[in-house]
């Protein structure tokens, strides 16, 4: 079979890979994103999708808006059986979902969590399940019609990274699965009544407040390694564990000094911290930061 395959980070990397390994299954072109200047030096670096789809000779396009009507058209002159979407970042017009079948791999159990963020949300709201759907897209944001949906348990201390790569996987699987068995699928409208919607993450997300522990450490699963999770004073909390949910503290009180950790309060609950990092400067042990902070026992941390 013939496929457009349109993607752009390493979720849809690891896809497209898992497409090209399949023997009868033919990447006949790819799209992704421009490229895009990275580090401090800006230098112009390709989506990983255009790298691999260059090591195995497949032609790739970059529109800056897939939108255009030249776009479009030269779209549709690639002849193929289905486009599959992982991850792209543009949304498709009208005439490319009639041009085949359009497979989107959303790493979410739909309708739930529509939108840019679902591994973080699910981190965010502390599910214990996850998973990935298959659905034929329409013009709406995630909205379209359900192929199949293979779920994940979620444990209560994983990382965004560890669910990412754990997602990914997931998701390969499905693709190769939905491609292989399209015919045999009866696609389901999703119920709108139960939909939600999650925003791309901005840096300014990650700042956090001693309020209620669950809520940060959540925040801290979701957003480490990006944009982490930090005080209002700039410092990065970079390695914590989730002590106890019930307690009633002080917020930011120093509850405990250990030789390796401190716990500290939250309105609710409070947690263990271990390393942590100034504003312009390395990560360090939280001991050392209280010394050089001339921090205490009941001291608030900041």
């Amino acid at each position: 079979m013939k496929i457009i395959f349109m993607g752009t980070p390493d979720y849809a990397e690891s896809i497209l890979k898992k497409i090209i390994d399949t023997p009868d299954m033919d990447v006949v072109a790819v799209y992704t994103q421009p490229d895009k200047p990275v580090g401090r030096k800006k230098i112009m670096t390709p989506p990983v999708v255009k790298t691999m789809a260059h090591e195995n000779s497949i032609d790739v396009y970059q529109p800056n808006r897939l939108r255009d009507e030249d776009t479009v058209k030269e779209l549709l002159k690639i002849d193929c059986d289905y486009i599959v979407v992982a991850a792209y970042g543009q949304i498709l017009p009208l005439e490319v979902l009639q041009h085949a079948p359009c497979i989107n791999l959303h790493a979410s159990i739909l309708p739930q969590y529509r939108g840019a963020s679902p591994i973080q949300q699910t981190l965010l709201n502390g599910d214990t399940k996850t998973g990935v759907t298959a659905m034929l897209m329409d013009v709406g944001l995630d909205t379209g019609d359900i192929l199949k949906i293979n779920e994940i348990d979620v444990s209560e201390d994983e990382m965004v990274e560890s669910l990412f790569d754990r997602l990914t996987e997931v998701a390969a699987d499905l693709t190769i699965d939905v491609l292989e068995n399209f015919n045999d699928f009866t696609p389901v409208k999703q119920d709108d009544s139960l939909s939600t919607h999650c925003c791309k993450i901005t840096k300014a997300d990650g700042e956090v407040e001693f309020s209620d522990a669950n809520t940060l450490y959540n925040k801290y699963r979701a957003f480490t390694p990006w944009p982490g999770v930090y005080l209002s004073s700039g410092l990065k909390l970079k390695n914590i564990e989730l002590l106890e949910k019930d307690s009633k503290n002080e917020p930011a009180k120093i509850l405990f000094v250990e030789k390796n950790y401190i716990v500290v309060g939250c309105e609710q609950g409070s947690v263990k911290i271990l390393s942590v990092q100034p504003q312009s400067k390395k990560e360090m042990d939280i001991i050392s930061y209280i010394n050089g902070k001339r921090l205490n026992l009941a001291d608030t941390l900041s």
